[in-house]
């Protein structure tokens, strides 16, 4: 019996479900960026800075969040726990050290050291992020888009919880949103980093994996209606802190319901179902032994000698014409007839490095039509309370509450409907991301018109298709450039999540805006403010002037609806020149 138990538990403790709930928990309170508007005010009258001065903290944090090269580095180098475990040290003393100045309990820094802080804290995210990525990737080889989408969801939402969290404790000084910033997420992490690894999930796939899927699924739904119904309640009527205890409790437990598929697949199934399922997956060390370096020189070959038509084939027509084509290279070859090239270097779904992949046109596509679609989406979601303002709404955070609800959803969807593409159809993930940029052009039109009720559609449109990006871009860029390094392709690709954010709003949206607004302030005969440059919000001597209707944002809004089409005509260059990768990696599974 207490073998049996021994058993059991080693079953549950190995579980690749348990590493994927792990990684949900470290990802639920992973995206410390989306509290730093909550944090900044405090900051700001703690330590008597204006403006301009609160505007390099924002970008210092915005760096912290999108560099993440050291992270997947580390992740390569280190174990999983380790990287971990230095992500939630930096958070630990970045967020910690601005606690301990704000409250008077260390001496105040100059600037550059507090922007130096900032980008440390909130860089330990970037740790967070890639451990819990790498390893679900490799734990669920056959299910990239609903695990990237889910983990990429929970981090979205983290700033909700958090928040939701500070609200119930009730804390008389606003400081310690800052102490919590700094201590919650590195407990969590610290709590769950061993558990946090690959676990051999390939030889775990079981019949019962679609429900699992839909399980979590529904408490991803769950999980959004239930805050997003907090949210309006907390912010329309004046809720009793008993009530706002149970809402924090009830959250909780939402949270915690999706250990129920590790429990159950561990202690209540037959542990000989496992050994069958086992079965149907050779292993890799078996399936490596029996490849030779012939055999890859040979498949490389075929890649290359291979008529275009064939990829035109159904899949069983298909594999019966390349394995002809195999099988008369290999004779040749070993009659000395013809002689096979070295390889010089991997082919798409094969595994790269960072430095190999740098020179595929495939990375660039990506990187680039992340850089438009991804980034004017950020340049949204930076500037709302300015549009909401702008077309006469006064409770601008509502909106704030609604974009993350929607990017939330995005991202699980964005992994759930491309899974359904890849996995059905055999058909390029890259075309879900053509799909959401132009949903986001859509989305940028109705902000750009104003129209009555445009910002909830725009909201809902931009908020979708952002968030969809996040789900699609790891998982098809783990497709097309391998597993082994992709914690590296991860954090590069991130970049250009800031990039598209500097151009779109650090350049194009500011000094429309500004231009727009001066406009208005000399039709008034208002004196206009002294400004210098595109950065006038980052060097104003005083308030740079307000800008009133659609016309603020109408500008940046259409030039971003057309630079969101572009992306979409890169995302489908991409799917047509990645079409037979896709039929070779999720045709074979079909026949």
């Amino acid at each position: 019996m207490m073998g049996k138990l021994k058993e059991r538990v080693q079953a549950f403790v190995n579980n690749r479900w348990l590493v994927f709930v792990a990684a949900i928990w470290i990802q639920s309170c992973a995206g410390i960026g989306y509290v730093f508007g909550s944090l900044s005010p405090v900051i700001k009258r703690s330590l008597n800075y204006n403006q301009r001065q609160l505007s390099k903290l924002g970008v210092a944090k915005d760096l912290g969040d999108s560099v993440g090269f050291l992270a997947g580095s580390l992740s390569e180098i280190l174990p999983l726990w380790g990287a971990l475990l230095v992500g939630a040290l930096q958070n630990l003393i970045g967020y910690g050290w601005v606690w301990l100045i704000v409250t008077g309990r260390a001496p105040v820094l100059p600037l550059w050291a507090m922007c130096i802080l900032i980008f440390v804290g909130n860089n330990g995210e970037t740790y967070f992020n890639t451990a819990a990525l790498v390893s679900c990737v490799q734990n669920f080889p056959k299910s990239r888009g609903p695990v990237v989408g889910i983990l990429k969801g929970f981090a979205g939402l983290s700033g909700a919880i958090l928040t939701q969290i500070y609200t119930m404790i009730n804390f008389p000084d606003q400081a310690a949103l800052i102490f919590m910033v700094a201590v919650g997420p590195a407990m969590v992490v610290v709590a769950l980093m061993f558990i946090i690894r690959p676990v051999g999930g390939h030889r775990q796939v079981r019949p019962s994996d679609g429900l699992s899927f839909t399980f979590i699924y529904s408490v991803c739904l769950l999980l959004a209606a239930y805050l997003m119904g907090v949210m309006l309640l907390e912010d329309l009527v004046d809720v009793s802190h008993t009530l706002i205890i149970i809402f924090t409790v009830i959250l909780f437990l939402i949270l915690v319901v999706p250990v129920v598929i590790p429990v159950k697949l561990s202690f209540s199934d037959e542990p000989k179902d496992l050994a069958v399922e086992e079965v149907l997956l050779p292993k890799p060390e078996q399936q490596e032994a029996g490849k030779s370096e012939q055999d890859e020189v040979i498949f490389s070959e075929v890649e290359d000698e291979k008529p275009k038509e064939v990829d035109l084939l159904p899949a069983s027509e298909r594999h019966k014409r390349i394995a002809q084509l195999q099988a008369k290279l290999c004779q040749a070859a070993a009659e000395g007839a013809v002689r096979v090239k070295r390889r010089r270097g991997p082919h798409r779904g094969e595994d790269f490095t960072l430095m190999q992949a740098l020179i595929k046109a495939d990375l660039w596509l990506i990187f680039f039509s992340l850089l438009l679609g991804s980034g004017s989406g950020l340049t949204v979601i930076d500037n709302l309370g300015q549009m909401s303002q702008s077309l006469g709404y006064d409770n601008t955070h509502i909106f704030v509450s609604m974009i993350s609800i929607w990017n939330f959803l995005g991202r699980v969807g964005g992994g759930y409907f491309s899974e359904i593409i890849v996995r059905d159809y055999a058909y390029p993930r890259p075309i879900a991301m053509a799909v959401a940029q132009l949903v986001m052009a859509v989305g940028h039109v109705f902000f750009a018109m104003g129209w009555p009720g445009a910002m909830y559609i725009g909201t809902l449109l931009i908020g979708l298709g952002y968030g969809a990006h996040w789900a699609i871009v790891p998982a098809a860029a783990s497709e097309l450039f391998g597993l082994k390094k992709f914690g590296a392709l991860y954090n590069f690709l991130t970049l250009a999540n800031p990039a598209g954010s500097l151009i779109f709003s650090g350049v194009i949206a500011s000094s429309i805006y500004d231009r727009e607004a001066e406009k208005q302030a000399h039709q008034h005969h208002i004196p206009p403010q002294i400004s210098v440059s595109i950065f006038s919000g980052m060097f104003a001597v005083d308030e740079p002037p307000k800008c009133e209707g659609s016309i603020c944002f109408f500008l940046t809004s259409m030039i971003m609806s057309g630079f969101c089409i572009i992306a979409g005509v890169l995302s489908l260059i991409l799917v047509n020149r990645t079409k037979t990768v896709y039929a070779n990696i999720y045709g074979k599974s079909r026949t």
